[in-house]
């Protein structure tokens, strides 16, 4: 307890053996409440001795089952949709780049001589990284045999954390919300690409469709952001060669 002084008083001689003796009493007030708090621990732990090394236990279970997952089941799982996926994918390629496109694609779509489909890879390789990519590679070939509901329900399933892909798969909703008519839409997921990746070859082809679907909606001034973003930071792109036009159009009406 602290003590003052009053003004007059005597000094006192006692006064350093009163202190001595509260501070022994203090301390011993604070190892009496350490001891029983470490009483009351032990006896915590005594009763419920069970229940600690049952948590210890399931925790010790949940950790080694993940990481015996991890290894024997995930990572062949993996390795073996990548074999899969390989074939579909290989499809894929020749239709983007071939003649015969739609049957290509179909056969991405489901799969052929005795090879699973990006379907197939999705349905039986479900949480694998193949099978996020056979979603994307699905709407992308619904896209382009013109089946936009289909190309829309696979795309907005698919989600990734590589920015390019996500801009890619944003913009390829949008495609399909226009063709559909649906301007607002479309526009909503053009802006998504836009901001997904920062970059030359993704940016302003996803800045130039918003701008026309902008100025399809008389969302002029929108839609001029958008084009002269294109002539300021993207001036070498493919896009850029008809800007001049679409800008003068737009500040013309």
């Amino acid at each position: 307890m602290a003590t003052y002084k009053k003004r007059g008083a005597k000094k006192s001689i006692a006064k350093p053996q009163v202190e001595e003796q509260q501070l022994e009493s203090t301390t011993a007030e604070v190892f009496e409440t350490l001891d029983a708090n470490a009483s009351k621990t032990e006896e915590f732990v005594a009763n419920n001795q069970n229940i600690i090394l049952s948590l210890i236990g399931a925790i010790t279970v949940v950790v080694l089952g993940y990481l015996a997952y991890d290894s024997y089941v995930l990572t062949p799982k993996n390795e073996t949709a990548v074999s899969e996926l390989n074939q579909a994918q290989y499809y894929f390629n020749l239709a983007v780049n071939g003649e015969e496109s739609k049957a290509l694609y179909e056969r991405a779509i489901n799969g052929g001589d005795g090879k699973y489909g990006f379907l197939d890879i999705i349905e039986n390789y479900s949480g694998t990284p193949a099978a996020g990519l056979a979603q994307y590679s699905t709407g992308m070939a619904y896209l382009n045999t013109k089946q936009y509901e289909k190309a829309i329900s696979y795309l907005e399933d698919f989600s990734s954390d590589d920015v390019l892909l996500s801009a890619l798969a944003n913009g390829a909703l949008g495609d399909a919300h226009a063709q559909l008519g649906d301007n607002q839409k479309a526009l909503k997921y053009y802006k998504a690409a836009i901001k997904a990746s920062d970059n030359g070859f993704t940016t302003p082809k996803y800045l130039f469709k918003a701008g026309l679907v902008g100025a399809n909606m008389n969302q002029n001034s929108e839609a001029l952001g958008f084009f002269k973003r294109i002539q300021d930071e993207f001036s070498a792109s493919p896009e850029a060669a008809q800007i001049e036009i679409q800008i003068g159009r737009l500040e013309n009406q």
